[in-house]
């Protein structure tokens, strides 16, 4: 059987979990992470996964999302 691993241990987060870690609803996250260019996002074919390092750093510099 896989062990859980907690979600502040992992590199990427599903739209679920981020939503929960960082207080940022689903449809905002996916409007976020829509443009082609951004940084924070990796596809694992249709999936969405949240780069959560890269996306706390994002939080950290902008005023409003």
């Amino acid at each position: 059987m896989a062990k859980e691993v907690p979600i502040w241990e992992k590199s990427n987060l599903t739209l679920e979990e981020a939503s929960a870690y960082f207080g940022i609803g689903i449809n905002k996250l996916r409007d976020l992470t829509n443009d082609r260019n951004c940084r924070f996002v990796l596809w694992c074919g249709s999936k969405r996964l949240i780069k959560r390092k890269l996306f706390d750093k994002y939080i950290e510099e902008i005023y409003s999302i």
